[in-house]
């Protein structure tokens, strides 16, 4: 695998230095080079070795029935300055760009179906600011001064109190860092006679080690928020829908091709060679114990499991809390003679790390049980596990491809919408969102199953399942070490609602088609298509740097909301004037930017008026917003 993708980037003009990182792998062919994964990499190298950090985590992943997390700018900011302080030398991310984990590409299991990461680049492809500026103008620092770092001798101080000096020499030429380690408080030392305040869990980075040029905790760029908008109101989706023939009987059997038989409970992975989330098993019972209270127990490590008997569906339970290992148990009818148990088994994604992770198995494991109580009122079990089971790989809807287009073999019923009902497929043709933007789907009212568009899968969905309703905070402090259980949001919602819909998947008419997969029930009537753009854009620069304002593309920066050059307070959205300003920022402002798709702001007094603030390093605080409209200002002229 590593050679072919390492020649199609060739081919694609990629020429990068090649990395690789081996989980549990033995390779004694290859010489082997220390690495770090992690939030943080500053521990000292081994044995001279170069200092090579092959994942820094930019955020984490998110789960099903989990809130959003999110690692600050100046967070990533202090581990990567940290580790080059520190002699690093070879710095990748992980994730740099976040994705979508279309199909069933998902792992885990229970890892949503957006992998955005909290990445400088979002899963649309959008810059995530700040992050993407602040590490930007942090790596384009360390880049100018490579041959000092790289080449030249290393001294190191400590200060106490958590705060590092440490100085780079090579030919004439230094750089330095002075590293404040502190989670809370702030340090102030002298340094070759000249004083230096350093925040609490943050790095400044002099370039001549005599006047600082960056600071990990001091954001000096634009905060981008970006909105989702209908750019068709009007438009109505009419929906066409077919059931799953799953849970259609013929002679009190499923409908559907048995792929093999076995006198036992097999691997789901194995018997379906990872090609569907469903298999179901099924059983006849000739000879069922007749007391009363039957109980169908069932010892499963799948993940969803729908039980049905006799055709009827008697039950659906799914694992919570991370704990992918449940017993299902229900009450059961019956009948004089033959019964027959089905037992559909789904997964929502596999085991993709850990020790000999491949080996995991998953699904109906066992033991399977029939218990009831005697007349004596004592309780009898009846063990199927070793009987003959029948499997059935997929769902009919998959091998009919019900999710191609055009597919013109399959009929659909255009009335009578069913809701709330199991295993039902829907579908429904809509007109591509004009513009450029990225393309998302809102599947709210949905319970959970898979989606696609054109016949491409944008994975599965599970908009039923909400987040945690506590753990979430309205602020984040970027000090003290991350976790991924630190700044979360989006308590009590819905743990993905939005779908990536690449414009690559899209026809340029008004013929596209959805196509829906409902497991769990739920109803397709809020289903809508949005496109991605920034609303507004927001800073708080500090003086000396320059502020840069940028809008999508097709955008202009139609309204300036609030600008402060002084020591203004508060942050985006609640921004307040402090006790001096200069008079002149806000005319300044609008007469740079407004009407332009960006513009470059020199954060001094020189450019944005004189403040009469003393003390404390003078900012600029700006609100803006970006529309596709020119700004009403510059209509009156």
């Amino acid at each position: 695998m590593w050679p072919y993708l390492i020649n199609k980037a060739k081919q694609g003009g990629v020429d990068v230095i090649q990395t690789y990182v081996f989980w549990n792998a033995h390779e004694p062919q290859h010489r082997q080079v220390d690495t770090c994964n992690g939030y943080y990499c500053d521990k000292p190298s081994k044995n001279s070795k170069p200092k090579i950090w092959t994942e820094n985590w930019t955020g984490w992943y998110k789960k099903w029935g989990k809130q959003d997390p999110h690692r600050t700018a100046e967070d990533v900011a202090f581990a990567v300055a940290r580790f080059f302080q520190f002699g690093g030398t070879f710095h990748n991310y992980y994730m740099y760009h976040g994705g979508t984990n279309f199909g069933r590409t998902a792992g885990g299991p229970y890892i949503t179906t957006s992998y955005d990461y909290d990445a400088p680049l979002d899963e649309y492809g959008n810059f995530n600011q700040p992050k993407f500026g602040h590490l930007r103008i942090l790596h384009g620092l360390i880049k100018s001064k490579e041959k000092i770092l790289t080449q030249g001798s290393s001294n190191h101080t400590n200060y106490g109190s958590m705060v590092t000096v440490t100085v780079y020499s090579y030919a004439g030429k230094s750089i330095c860092f002075i590293g404040n380690a502190h989670q809370s408080r702030d340090a102030t030392i002298t340094f070759r006679n000249n004083e230096y305040t350093i925040p609490a869990w943050s790095i400044s980075i002099l370039p001549n080690c005599s006047s600082e040029a960056y600071n990990t905790a001091k954001v000096n760029t634009q905060t981008s928020i970006m909105v989702k908008k209908d750019n068709d109101e009007e438009y109505t989706l009419n929906w066409q829908w077919r059931q799953e023939p799953f849970i259609q009987m013929k002679d009190n059997q499923i409908i559907g091709n048995i792929s093999l038989t076995a006198p036992k409970l097999l691997d789901q992975k194995l018997v379906t060679n990872d090609t569907t989330d469903y298999l179901c098993v099924d059983i006849e019972e000739g000879d069922p114990i007749w007391f009363k209270n039957v109980t169908i127990r069932v010892h499963t490590k799948g993940h969803v499991l729908h039980v049905f008997v006799n055709s009827k569906h008697v039950g659906t339970q799914y694992a919570k809390n991370g704990k992918f290992k449940f017993v299902y148990e229900s009450k059961i009818d019956l009948i004089n003679g033959k019964n027959d148990i089905s037992l559909l088994s789904t997964t929502v994604g596999l085991p993709d790390k850990g020790a000999f992770f491949n080996n995991v198995e998953v699904g109906v494991l066992g033991p399977v049980e029939l218990v009831a109580l005697n007349n004596d009122g004592d309780e009898v079990v009846q063990d199927l596990s070793k009987y003959e089971w029948k499997y059935k790989v997929g769902l009919h809807g998959e091998h009919e491809m019900h999710y191609t287009y055009p597919n013109s073999i399959i009929s659909w019923y255009k009335h009578d919408i069913p809701t709330q009902r199991i295993f039902v497929w829907y579908k429904t043709i809509f007109r591509s969102p004009i513009g450029d933007d990225p393309v998302v789907v809102d599947l709210s009212g949905l319970g959970k199953g898979h989606a696609w568009i054109n016949g491409h899968s944008i994975g599965r969905y599970w908009p039923s399942y909400l987040a945690n309703e506590e753990g979430c905070s309205s602020k984040c402090d970027y000090r003290g070490a991350y976790t991924s259980n630190k700044c979360l949001s989006n308590c009590g919602n819905s743990s993905q609602k939005w779908y990536h819909v690449p414009r690559s998947f899209l026809r340029d008419d008004d013929q596209n088609t959805l196509v829906l997969f409902e497991e769990l029930g739920g109803h397709p009537f809020n289903v809508k298509f949005y496109t991605i753009t920034t609303g507004k854009v927001c800073a708080n620069a500090y003086e000396g740097h320059t502020l840069e304002l940028v809008c999508n593309k097709n955008q202009v920066i139609s309204e300036i909301k609030f600008a402060s050059f002084g020591l203004p307070n508060g942050r985006c959205g609640s921004f307040q004037k402090g006790y001096c300003e200069s008079t002149d920022a806000l005319s300044v402002i609008k007469t740079q930017c407004l009407g332009k798709d960006r513009c470059s702001i020199q954060v001094t007094e020189r450019m944005l008026g004189p403040t009469g603030c003393r003390g404390p390093q003078n900012r600029f605080a700006v609100e803006a917003f970006c529309d596709i409209q020119v700004a009403p200002e510059l209509k009156k002229h």
